[in-house]
């Protein structure tokens, strides 16, 4: 009994002795019921794994939330800690060589539209049952770090040190609405204004209202495009078939209504009525503000802004910035009676 009272004792002293060594090197990252390796102090855990349509205790680690992301040409799951899965998005969606206000601005609003669908269990438009969003504009798009360095290359270290920075200084903060997270729309390129959400969606939102944006006509290369298309071939995008396509009078084209953002509410063409949403996205238009002018069989159309006009404009966001306006200052100018407040206790509450 003695003995192997001693053998117990002995594996203790080893085991202590070697935690103690180790932790002047490393950093141990204990998860319940999970066993992850040691990594150096600084660095992030490797990816753990998510629970099929669901958070598990794996997923809230000493790193935070863990955000599984689906890698639409890789065809794989990348799960990353919130922060880190923030940067990712801020790189994709808005020019590093913008202002870091409005680089802070963009950064709250991607944080918030994923705390937004962690809390609501929002698995809608996703491929794949185990993950939370993928990388594309179907929600956010999103760039892996061996993906920024490729791209960047030498100037890889300078540019993810201002996205370090955008993401650090607004850490945990998220945009809400009667202390609710807010849906956190946001688009490249105003027409000079925004757009107030039912005039594009078939929903209203008090903090998305139409405000001038007058900084995107001046400073964005996206604010006007133009299009050619034959006047068979619109018909033929929009479905219309019950008349002769041969017509090109401007008068089979006509605006019904305009909306609060001065963008196309409802127009009529070859005598069926579209919403202006309709024909933006079944002719593949940059904006539903356009203008259009005939030339023989052939339409030229002109837009005006980029995107969908609902909520923040990126280019706008940019143009207060270089004003000397702050990040809090943009998203709450963007987003009609918000707060900013922090995303933890949302996540611990859920």
């Amino acid at each position: 009994m003695m003995l192997k009272k001693k053998r117990v004792i002995n594996h203790r002293v080893i085991l202590w002795m070697a935690v103690c060594l180790s932790s002047m090197l490393c950093v141990t990252i204990i998860v319940p019921g999970l066993l992850v390796k040691k990594i150096p102090d600084g660095g992030a855990p490797p990816p753990i794994q998510i629970a099929k349509n669901g958070l598990t205790e794996e997923t809230i680690t000493e790193q935070g939330l863990m955000i599984p992301v689906y890698l639409t040409k890789k065809a794989s799951i990348e799960t990353v800690p919130l922060e880190q899965y923030v940067k990712g998005v801020l790189a994709a969606e808005m020019p590093v060589e913008f202002e870091l206000e409005a680089l802070k601005a963009q950064a709250m609003a991607a944080r918030t539209y994923v705390v937004r669908r962690v809390l609501e269990k929002d698995y809608s438009n996703m491929p794949v049952s185990d993950a939370l969003v993928t990388d594309t504009t179907a929600h956010q798009a999103y760039i892996t770090e061996q993906e920024l360095r490729d791209r960047w290359d030498k100037r890889y270290e300078s540019n993810m040190a201002k996205i370090d920075r955008a993401v650090n200084e607004t850490k945990d903060l998220i945009l809400t609405y009667e202390h609710k997270p807010i849906n956190a729309t946001f688009f490249s390129t105003s027409n000079g204004y925004t757009e107030n959400s039912e005039d594009y969606w078939p929903f209203k939102s008090p903090y998305l209202r139409s405000v001038p944006s007058p900084w995107d006509i001046k400073l964005s290369s996206r604010y006007q495009e133009t299009v050619d298309l034959s006047y068979k071939s619109m018909l033929q995008k929009l479905g219309v078939t019950s008349i002769a396509t041969t017509g090109t009078s401007a008068k089979n084209m006509k605006v019904l209504a305009w909306s609060t953002g001065h963008r196309i509410k409802s127009i009529t063409i070859g005598g069926k009525i579209f919403s202006g949403r309709e024909v933006r996205e079944k002719l593949g238009l940059a904006s539903s503000q356009f203008t259009w002018k005939w030339s023989g069989s052939k339409i030229t159309i002109t837009t005006y802004g980029y995107g969908h006009g609902v909520g923040l404009s990126q280019w706008g966001a940019n143009g207060m910035a270089k004003e000397g306006k702050t990040a809090e200052q943009i998203v709450t100018y963007y987003y009609t009676g918000i707060s900013i407040e922090k995303a933890t206790p949302f996540i611990q509450k859920s």
